[in-house]
Formats: C-alpha cells, sequence, structure tokens
C-alpha cells in the first residue's frame, strides 16, 4: 500500500471515529434524559444531521479535495487518451512536431539575438563608426580614432582593433590563424582578462616595440600542449617572432574567431584622415545611455570636420550596441523565421484542436450526463485543460527530444559565417520556452475545447447527441478552423515560394567568370616589405611556374582577392593624373616612392607623402572609388573574364617596366563614358603605397567580387610582378581536367618545397562558388521544411474534418440518396464545402500574405514580395490539395446504403 492511500485511509479512519465518537457522547446524554436505547441513538444521529456531509465539509476543511479531484481529472484523461490511442498518437505527434520546430528555431534565436554576451556588462560594449556624407557606416582612421577618444564624455574606454587570417607557427607545424590587431584598452573595454599570464604592458606598446602575443586557451592547448610556463614560449607571425604573455579565458574569441592577439601600436600610426584601416570599440560610462553616447561622437565628427574639410571624409559617428551590431546582418532573417515557425504551431495547434471537438463531440452524451447530474462548467473545463495538459506535456517531451537533434542539425546546415553559432544550444532558457510553450498549448486547447464542448443546455446536447446528424455547428467551428489552417499554410508557402523564386534569380546571374574545373590553394604569405617584395614575386613566380608542369593542369594563375570567395581585399580612391603637367618637385617624389617602403617611413616623411596625395591636382570627373586586385597575367584567362579592349598583362609588364593596370568595364563606363580609357594614367597609391602611376592597358568584364546579389563592383586590376605588396592572402587558381584531389595535393607538396612555413588551404572554385550561397540556401531549406510540413497538416485536416463529417452525415446522405440523389449529387455536395472552405481559408491567407512578406523584402533578390507567378502557383497547390484531400471522403459519402443508414443509431 503507497504512503498516499495509507495517509488518507488514515484521516477517514480518524474521521469515522470522531463521529461515532460524538453519536456516542449524544445519545449517552438522551439515555441520561430516560430515552431507550435504540431512541436515544436516533435522536443523536437526528441532531447531527447528514454524516455524509459533514465528512465532506470536513475534508474541503482539509484541503484534500482539489487534489483528489486533480488526481480523479489525470486518471480520467489518462483512461481517456488510453481509449483512443490512434488520436492520441496524432495528437502528441502532430504536437511535438510544431513545439519541436518552434524550440529549435527559438534555440538559434536565443543563443544569436537574445542571449547576453559572455562579457562584463555586456550591454555598455559599443562598436563605433565614421559615417560619411552619403550616410554609410564606415571604419575610422588613426587620426579620427585618437581625437574620438581623447574628446568624448561618455565612453569610459575606446580601443582600435582589425583582424586577418595569418601564418602562425608554434610547437609544431604553421597553421592558418586569425591574428587580431588591437590598441590599448581593449581588454579592459571587451572585459577580458587572461587567466594565465599576463596583457600587453607599456614597453610592448610602442612602435617597433618587441612583439609580443596573447593566446586563446584552446591555442594554448592544441598547439602550445598547455605549457604552465610562458617565459620561453615564442611564435613566428607573418616572419615576426613574438612572445606569448598571456592566455585568455575560455571561449574568448573576439573579434571573428581570432586565436592570436598582438599589440596595434607597435605598427605604424598613419596620420591620414581618409585611410579607414581599423574598426573602434567602446564601451559606455556608467548611466549613459547609447543616444547620449551618439550626441556626445555626433558633435565631435562635425567639429573635425569643420576643421579639416575635404581632407577627412567623416561627418558623423554611429554608435551601435555590441550585441546588435554582430547580429544585425541575421535580425530579420531570424526573426522571420520565427515567426514562419509559430505559424506552422499553429497549424498543428488547429489540426489537434479539431481532433479534439471531434472526440468531445462523440462524448456528448457524457457531458451532457455529467451536467445533468451537477457537475459544474468549471468542472468540466478543468478535466478538459487536465487532458489538454497531458497531451501537450507528451508532445513537449518528445518535441524536445526532435529539438536536440534539430539544433545540431541546423549548426551543421547553417553559414559558417553566422555570428554567434557557436552559442546555440538546447539550455536551460530554451527548456523553459518549450516547456511554457506546451503549457501555452495545453491551455488554449483544453480552454477552447471545453468551451465549445459545455456551450449549450443540457436538454439541447442530449437531444443533439441522438441524432446522427448532430453536432452541426461544430462542423462548422471545424471547418473554420480548416480555413485558418490553409490561411497560415498559404503564408508558409507564399514564403517558400518568394526565397525559392530568389535563389533561380540568383542562380541565373551571370558572375563573370567560370568556376567549373577549377581548385584552389589559399596561402597566407609574410608581409611584403622593403626586401620582402621580391621575396613575396619569386615565391608566387616559382610556385606558378612548377604548378603549370602539374600533368592535366591547362592555366595557373595567382590573385589576393579571389572572386565569391573573399571579395576585393581592399578599396580605395584613385585619380586621374596627366604626369607631364606634374611639378618638378611632384615628379620627383613620384620617383622616389618607387624605391620607398612606406610602411617603414618616418612620421615627417609619411606626412609629406600623404599630403601629396590629397592636394595633387586632379580632375574630380575622373576620379572616384574602386576595388583593388593583384593578379597574375593568366588571371583573367583562367577564369574566363573576356577582355574588351587593349590587352591582359603579359611577360613585359615587369618590376622595372612602367606600371600597367587594367580596368573593369564599370570604371570605363562611370569614368570615361564615350572615351577610350587605354593610355590614360591613374594614381591609386593611397592602397600600397606606391605612387607610381598606372597606365591603363586593358579593360575587362565586370565580375561579382563579393557575391552574386551584389552588383558588380568597379576593380582595378594590377600585376603582381609590379605591385606585389598589397595583400597577406593569396589564392592559386589552377584549371584542370584531371583529378582535383591530386593536383591540389601535388600544388600542396610544391608549396610545401619552396617554403615550408606557409600553412595552405584547398578547395576546388566549385565549392567556394557553393558557399557563397549558404545563406539563402538555408532560409530557403528551413522555409521549405516549414511549408511542406504545414501542407501535410493541413492535408490531414481537410481530410480529418470531412471524414468526421461524412460519417456524422451518415444518415442524412442516406435519406438524400433514397430520395433520388445521384452519386454525383453526394459527391459534389462534400467538395463544394471543401472546396469552399479552402477558397475562404486561401483568400484570408492571400490578405495576409500581401501584408505580411513586405517584410521579406530585403531577403529577397530581384523578386517582388508580391511576386504574381508565386501567389498563383501557390493558390493552385492548394486548391489542387485540398479537393484530393476532399476526394476519399466525397467518395465514401456515395458508398453509403441508404437502408443501412436510415437504421443508423
Amino acid at each position: 500500500m503507497n504512503l498516499r492511500f495509507f495517509t488518507r485511509k488514515r484521516i477517514d479512519e480518524d474521521l469515522d471515529e470522531e463521529i461515532h465518537s460524538h453519536l456516542r457522547m449524544a445519545a449517552n446524554d438522551h439515555m441520561e434524559r430516560g430515552l431507550e436505547r435504540g431512541d436515544a441513538e436516533a435522536a443523536a444521529r437526528r441532531e447531527l444531521g447528514n454524516e455524509g456531509l459533514i465528512k465532506e465539509v470536513t475534508r474541503e476543511m482539509l484541503r484534500w479535495t482539489s487534489l483528489e479531484r486533480l488526481w480523479q481529472d489525470v486518471r480520467f484523461g489518462g483512461r481517456i487518451l488510453r481509449k483512443n490511442p490512434g488520436t492520441t498518437l496524432v495528437s502528441v505527434i502532430t504536437l511535438a512536431l510544431g513545439i519541436s520546430a518552434s524550440t529549435a528555431i527559438f534555440s538559434v534565436v536565443y543563443g544569436i539575438l537574445l542571449r547576453p554576451l559572455p562579457y562584463d556588462k555586456p550591454q555598455q560594449i559599443v562598436r563605433v563608426w565614421e559615417v560619411d556624407g552619403r550616410g554609410e557606416l564606415g571604419q575610422v582612421t588613426d587620426p579620427n580614432f585618437d581625437d574620438l577618444r581623447a574628446q568624448n564624455h561618455s565612453l569610459e574606454g575606446l580601443a582600435e582593433f582589425h583582424s586577418g587570417v595569418e601564418s602562425v607557427s608554434g610547437n609544431g607545424q604553421p597553421s592558418r590563424q586569425r591574428v587580431a590587431s588591437v590598441s590599448r584598452d581593449f581588454f579592459s573595454v571587451i572585459g577580458a582578462h587572461p587567466v594565465r599570464g599576463r596583457e600587453f604592458v607599456p614597453e610592448e606598446q610602442h612602435l617597433n616595440a618587441a612583439p609580443a602575443a596573447l593566446v586563446s586557451y584552446s591555442y594554448w592547448q592544441q598547439y602550445l600542449n598547455g605549457a604552465s610556463d610562458l617565459s620561453g614560449v615564442r611564435l613566428v607571425i607573418e616572419n615576426k617572432v613574438a612572445s606569448v604573455v598571456g592566455v585568455l579565458p575560455p571561449g574568448f574569441h573576439f573579434p571573428d574567431d581570432t586565436n592570436v592577439w598582438m599589440a596595434r601600436e607597435i605598427d605604424m600610426w598613419v596620420p591620414s584622415r581618409s585611410a579607414h584601416n581599423s574598426n573602434a570599440l567602446g564601451r559606455l560610462r556608467d548611466r549613459v545611455t547609447v543616444e547620449r553616447a551618439q550626441r556626445d561622437l555626433g558633435v565631435i565628427a562635425h567639429r573635425l570636420k569643420q576643421q579639416y574639410g575635404n581632407d577627412m571624409d567623416m561627418q558623423d559617428a554611429a554608435v551601435v550596441p555590441l550585441r546588435e551590431a554582430l547580429t544585425g546582418d541575421v535580425r530579420l532573417g531570424l526573426l522571420v523565421l520565427m515567426g514562419m515557425v509559430l505559424c506552422l504551431l499553429l497549424i498543428a495547434c488547429a489540426n489537434v484542436m479539431n481532433l479534439l471537438l471531434a472526440q468531445a463531440s462523440a462524448r456528448e452524451g457524457e457531458l451532457a450526463l455529467r451536467t445533468a447530474l451537477g457537475a459544474s462548467r468549471s468542472r468540466l473545463v478543468a478535466q478538459f485543460l487536465t487532458e489538454g495538459l497531458l497531451l501537450s506535456l507528451c508532445g513537449g517531451a518528445v518535441g524536445v527530444i526532435a529539438a536536440y537533434y534539430g539544433v545540431h542539425a541546423l549548426i551543421t546546415i547553417a553559414p559558417p559565417n553566422t555570428p554567434r553559432l557557436a552559442e546555440v544550444a538546447v539550455n536551460l532558457p530554451v527548456l523553459l520556452f518549450a516547456f511554457g510553450l506546451s503549457v501555452v498549448v495545453a491551455a488554449a486547447l483544453g480552454i477552447f475545447t471545453a468551451l465549445r464542448s459545455t456551450s449549450g443546455n443540457t436538454q439541447a446536447m442530449l437531444a443533439e447527441s441522438s441524432r446522427s446528424g448532430g453536432g452541426r455547428s461544430r462542423q462548422r467551428l471545424g471547418r473554420a478552423i480548416i480555413a485558418g489552417q490553409l490561411a497560415m499554410t498559404l503564408l508558409l508557402l507564399v514564403g517558400a515560394g518568394l526565397e525559392g523564386r530568389s535563389l533561380l534569380r540568383v542562380l541565373a546571374v551571370d558572375p563573370g567568370f567560370r568556376t567549373e574545373q577549377i581548385v584552389t590553394m589559399d596561402v597566407a604569405l609574410p608581409e611584403a616589405a622593403g626586401p620582402a617584395r621580391a621575396r613575396r614575386v619569386e615565391l608566387l613566380t616559382n610556385l606558378l611556374e612548377r604548378v603549370r608542369t602539374l600533368p592535366g593542369v591547362s592555366q595557373a594563375a595567382v590573385t589576393n582577392s579571389l572572386p565569391i570567395g573573399q571579395g576585393t581585399s581592399s578599396n580605395g580612391g584613385f585619380i586621374e593624373l596627366n604626369y607631364q603637367q606634374l611639378s618638378a618637385q611632384d615628379k620627383d617624389l613620384i620617383e622616389k616612392s618607387a624605391h620607398w617602403d612606406v610602411w617603414q617611413l618616418d612620421q615627417a616623411t609619411l606626412k609629406e607623402l600623404i599630403d601629396f596625395l590629397q592636394n595633387i591636382p586632379h580632375d574630380p570627373q575622373h576620379s572616384g572609388y574602386a576595388g583593388y586586385s593583384v593578379v597574375s597575367q593568366d588571371y583573367f584567362r583562367t577564369l574566363g573574364i573576356p577582355l574588351l579592349r587593349g590587352r591582359f598583362f603579359d611577360s613585359s609588364d615587369t618590376v622595372d617596366a612602367p606600371a600597367a593596370a587594367i580596368i573593369s568595364e564599370s570604371v570605363a563606363r562611370q569614368k570615361w563614358p564615350g572615351q577610350d580609357p587605354l593610355g590614360h594614367t591613374i594614381e591609386f597609391g593611397n592602397i600600397d603605397g606606391d605612387l607610381r602611376l598606372l597606365t591603363i592597358v586593358g579593360v575587362v568584364g565586370d565580375v561579382r567580387e563579393e557575391n552574386l546579389e551584389a552588383p558588380p563592383e568597379p576593380i582595378i586590376y594590377v600585376n603582381y610582378r609590379q605591385r606585389p605588396q598589397q595583400g597577406y592572402e593569396f589564392s592559386l587558381l589552377m584549371r584542370t581536367g584531371g583529378d582535383p584531389a591530386s593536383t591540389l595535393a601535388a600544388a600542396r607538396r610544391i608549396l610545401g618545397e619552396l617554403d615550408p612555413t606557409i600553412p595552405p588551404r584547398l578547395n576546388t572554385f566549385t565549392e567556394v562558388f557553393s558557399a557563397s550561397l549558404h545563406v539563402r540556401r538555408f532560409n530557403l531549406v528551413l522555409v521549405g521544411v516549414f511549408a511542406a510540413s504545414a501542407l501535410m497538416l493541413a492535408i490531414a485536416g481537410i481530410y480529418g474534418v470531412l471524414a468526421y463529417s461524412v460519417s456524422r452525415r451518415t444518415r442524412e446522405i442516406g435519406v438524400r440518396i433514397a430520395l433520388g440523389a445521384s452519386a454525383g449529387n453526394v459527391r459534389g455536395l462534400v467538395l463544394r464545402q471543401a472546396m469552399m472552405t479552402a477558397a475562404i481559408g486561401i483568400g484570408i491567407g492571400l490578405v495576409g500574405a500581401l501584408a505580411l512578406t513586405r517584410t521579406m523584402k530585403s531577403l529577397l533578390f530581384e523578386t517582388s514580395s508580391m511576386d504574381p507567378l508565386t501567389y498563383l502557383a501557390v493558390t493552385l497547390v492548394l486548391l489542387l490539395v485540398a479537393a484530393l484531400a476532399a476526394y476519399l471522403p466525397a467518395r465514401r459519402a456515395t458508398l453509403v446504403d441508404p437502408i443501412v443508414a436510415l437504421r443508423h443509431e
């Protein structure tokens, strides 16, 4: 016997003993007054009253009734669910589908958008940008950063940082690691401090100081074997030997999955106010809002603009919370996905609601009898709530298990560059969301079903339950729910259709180059300063010559900006110059610049160079901004980029020859419309510090550098033999007709023989191209899965409601057939009702879709959110699906035997 039963039995026994004791005492009193024992006991019972009522009141006072009723409801609900295993199983699976999808997507939304950043007081950390005259955000320049840091009154600290992939050698083989260059105050601003060792000291934070490095916890364990003594640990970073002085906390990799941090101050401070090279990170002072900091920095930016005029681009400053800055590009897409998955959940709930209504309709007699015997409406509502809670908790439990695996699947297919992806997991907040969602669903299902099932009077319920054609109001409600299902299904199908149309449009875009039969090998090269320029040229030349001899390799080339994969490595302003019109002093400065290493210049000479670049006379009509790509002579042939005018680079473009440039078609069209740009000379020294004029020798077709959805950027190409210093990351491109794997293995071996310190990254260009479509494919897959699931639920809903309607109208259909209705008439009756319901639902869905899909505008590519072809296709699909789902119940209605139907019930 369990403890609960024993405790209650003991209480009942004590209560009986108390009542019997009272009766004995009252009977004794009457016997003392002269009554006989039998009369005395009868008088005592009359005085006591209803013994059962006394027990009930006493139990109420002991507060056992509520728990008892709850336990009764749970047991009764369990029996009801076991009695209808098919309905229960379908309901649990349907709810599990909706809850698992909602929980999985919420885990992504929470991990990326809602979860606080793992830093000290993360709400105070902000990103700071410069804002130019066009309102576009940009990186900060060194002098503007210094002024903003020194003059503001709202920031506790402001730091510079930038990062890139570099070759890093520790105790083992070199590896490709993201290395960040950070200024003083960076770690205090972000709120991260070493768990081992120390931060940078002032002696390590000045120009040409001995390099020092901090490493991530994972890098320390994987590559440095968790060395407890860091005093002798050294890293070779791009030919610089850096002492490891500290290890940062586990999980800290800001910015951009960085594993190594170095001091920004050891590199040259660039005095130009138009050289946007760094990002800025700030921490708000206590009780200072983002809006106040925005006004503060904006005032400083306006004052600097008035002071320096055209020498600087900044006209305003932007201050954005760090979490928003990290997730701004994915916020809208995730919120749209969350809205869509909630639509799926509502569709699942609608299906279950119809099942419960059908089940409640079959229990009309039971409910009417319970009402007639005194059961209150609140008591019946409690019963339905309990049944709904049992269903929802079962569906929620299955849903959480499915969501766990679903989250892992989402992480696998999500774009690798999704911010904060590593923080996505099924954790406590996600589990609480799933539990809360289950409770809300249970309440909605239970209350709605109970109110509908107990809305009539007892006599009407008894009468309606006795007729085979009864439940007409519930049938109408079921069709209304189906109409709502179809409306939400249409929303999801339209979303999937628009995403699909956008993907087709993207795939139809001509990138301007060929991707097939191209394999790539990315190499992180050491900095090309001074004599290192010649070494870089020699390495790339030897690599190209040896790779061209590999079997199956027809063409090979190098570039510092692989289209689609990396985009242009940098962009900047160029101007057209007439060399003959320059002064002798300007010509001398240009000649000298060919022999300077701009990164090793003293500040005075560097300032003279920058002043020359900013004040050199030029025609604004032939000046502008363009991307800057360093390529080899066979680059255009390898990728199939067409030559429109002039020539490609050739063997005559040596380091000592006049510097040549090839421009893209958009540069020629924008700057020399209706003219021949060949022979014009341009100055582009703000990119790599080389002031030698570039002579335009050719015009090539435009290419999509960033991605297929961005318009072609204007690009100026230079020869790696003449301008090798720009960029650290170069890509070797090989067109091969053989096995890509063997070609890449051979290329890796050649690179190892030329320079074993350079770690390569191997890939095929087709994979690089495919990776550029990650985001759009991810959205399409999720929306498509939601839409397909919603469509299947809608089919099941239509079929279930019509099948139930036909079964409840068996007698009516039999009468119609007996009176002469043909099979076609009966089938048409059922189909008309189904198609009318579908038409109403589709109409409501179309109105909703026209209003809601406007939020998807920024997620679409060359596709209107009101694309008529998508809407027409979705409408036809839903009508066809509704007709197919209704056909089987309609056909079943024609098979009713009138004699059997008339005897029905």
